[in-house]
């Protein structure tokens, strides 16, 4: 059974077959995922996917790229929320300098007070970093994420970065482009995590792995991510599953 760590099934891509790519993720052997909640839109229709499936939980948190519209209040909304049964993280919270729609400072302040959150109510955190990966890292440290831990989302960076990572007590997720072929980092990075701090995602509708790239992403495709690892450890893909879930139920606190 498998376990997508990272999806957003209430994405509008899914507007018009939401059940249906639901349905294939249970038939192809997605026992489990977490659907991320980002924005004063998705947080609520995140939670309502959880609510009205019982192997779908939520992570809920405010995207770097939508920082500017965080207003006073909405730090509280996070908090209530995370009471409920079926939220497991605070994310996906982070850094992004790639799209320029929220000025540093801001990001950096969200960033920090999401991740104060965190640790006032021992929560994992899910982290979106793109371009940003010194400021990321130095973030963590000095508002002691490692208190907490959690997920480095779609991990892209380098093995250095990534040390630093594991001695935060993180996990590493991959998707979809580990099985690009030019995605030669990734697959190193992956080679060497330890098995115990291994997770993987979809993304879902983006980031969609071979030989589906370039139409929409589903969690139903974990499954490729699943077989891409697989291969770059030197494990069945049984394996691979078995490891990831149970490190994902761990992390997440789900019995």
């Amino acid at each position: 059974m498998l376990f997508d760590t990272h999806t957003h099934l209430d994405a509008p891509q899914f507007d018009e077959d939401r059940e249906e790519v639901i349905a294939r993720c249970v038939e192809g052997g997605v026992s489990k995922m977490v659907n991320v909640g980002f924005n004063r839109e998705t947080i609520p229709t995140t939670m309502t996917l959880a609510e009205k499936y019982d192997f779908i939980y939520a992570a809920v948190g405010w995207h770097p790229q939508d920082a500017i519209t965080m207003k006073e209040g909405d730090l509280e909304w996070i908090a209530s929320l995370c009471q409920h049964e079926k939220v497991v993280a605070i994310g996906e919270i982070g850094l992004d300098y790639y799209w320029d729609t929220s000025p540093k400072d801001v990001q950096h302040k969200v960033f920090r007070q999401q991740i104060g959150l965190a640790r006032e109510i021992k929560m994992p955190i899910v982290i979106h970093n793109r371009d940003a990966h010194e400021d990321v890292v130095r973030i963590l440290r000095e508002e002691k994420a490692h208190e907490v831990g959690g997920i480095m989302h779609s991990y892209s960076g380098s093995w250095e970065t990534a040390k630093i990572c594991l001695d935060m007590g993180f996990h590493l997720s991959f998707g979809g482009p580990i099985t690009f072929k030019n995605a030669k980092q990734p697959k190193e990075v992956l080679a060497q995590v330890p098995m115990e701090r291994l997770l993987i995602e979809t993304d879902s509708p983006y980031l969609t792995p071979h030989p589906y790239r370039g139409k929409r992403n589903e969690s139903a495709h974990v499954r490729l991510v699943a077989e891409a690892a697989a291969q770059i450890k030197g494990v069945d893909i049984e394996e691979i599953a078995r490891i990831t879930t149970r490190n994902a139920l761990d992390l997440f606190g789900i019995l």
